[in-house]
This record gives structure tokens, sequence and C-alpha cells, in this order.
């Protein structure tokens, strides 16, 4: 079976992000053996120059480079993270620069940096608070991971996005959580 590493950077139990990804992994996982990786508590460390240093010499803590491997076999990634001052938690910035491992999931030719990664398709799942669009120049989280994308060799990123959660009525919310999962379901048929 095909493998898919869900990242679950939702940060609050009662999460809409989390309400919206749940039912879509939940559909993939007919198709995908899947693995969640949950950011929240799992205490990945800031990248700084210690740890800068210990990559220089060779060193990496094993845990880390498991994980980074199992991420750059997978053929499917789903992340889920909520919009955070215009981006996403820093858990998940925090956790792809400890899974951004050279010789794992890319590598370089000393002129070019080029992905490791054999994953085609990356879905990211999100709200946001705000009025604020996927392609908006004030939504910085798809611009970045479009990015890593390319870092990565991760293959065509796929955003579903519910927006203005903030400022909404109940009743509006839940009928927006319910649009994303439907249009969510919809993508999973080809994902």
């Amino acid at each position: 079976m095909a493998k898919l590493v869900f990242i679950d950077a939702t940060m609050r139990e009662g999460s809409r992000t989390r309400r919206i990804a749940r039912p879509l992994v939940d559909e993939l996982g007919k198709r995908y053996d899947i693995e969640t990786i949950r950011l929240d508590g799992a205490g990945f460390p800031a990248v700084d120059s210690r740890i800068l240093h210990d990559r220089d010499s060779g060193i990496v803590p094993e845990e880390y480079a498991e994980m980074a491997r199992r991420i750059a076999a997978a053929d499917r990634i789903v992340i889920a993270a909520p919009f955070w001052d215009m981006s996403f938690p820093s858990e998940l910035k925090v956790f792809i620069e400890n899974m951004s491992l050279f010789h794992i999931t890319f590598d370089s030719d000393d002129r070019h940096c080029y992905g490791l990664c054999k994953c085609e398709k990356v879905l990211y799942i999100t709200t946001r608070g705000m009025d604020i669009r996927t392609g908006d120049p004030l939504e910085q989280a798809t611009p970045y991971l479009r990015a890593l994308s390319y870092l990565w060799g991760l293959g065509e990123l796929y955003v579903i996005s519910a927006e203005n959660m903030d400022y909404s009525s109940p009743d509006v919310i839940e009928g927006k959580i319910s649009e994303a999962i439907s249009r969510g379901l919809e993508l999973c048929r080809d994902f």
C-alpha cells in the first residue's frame, strides 16, 4: 500500500483546521498507509548554531534522520496548519527545519539543490481567521510550502482553505467547514 505522511500542526483541540483535515485523512486512509506526526508538544528544537555545528560534523539525531527518511519515502504528504501571524504556527517551521536534512530530503551537486523526496502531491489544509485567500500577498504559508516543495522535490501543492472564520457567525463557520470538507473530499478522489 502507498504511504502518506500526515503532519498535524494544529494546536487546539477544537481546531477548525483539524475538523476539516480529519475526514479528508480518513478518506485517504482507504488508499494509503497513514503515518501521523502531531507537532503540538513534540518539542522539536529551533535549529541554532549548536545544531548547525553538529550537522556540519555529520551528527544528526537518529530519530530525526529516520523521520526525514520516512517523509522522503512518502508517496503523499498532507499538512494541516492554521493561519497564524500571516503564515502557519512556528512548530511547523521548526519541524521542517529539523527534517530538512542534506542527503535525506534534499541534496546538491555543488551548483544547485534538488529534492530527494518521492512524494508527487502535497495537500495543505488551513483555516484563516481573516478574509485572506490563498495567493494573497499577505498569505505567506502557501509560497513557503511551494518553495519547500521545490527544495525537497515534493511535487504539486494543493490547498484546501476556509477564510474569514473569526468574523463569521457560528452557522456561517459551520457552512465554511462543510464546504471545505466537500471540496477536499472531491480532491481526495485523485490525490
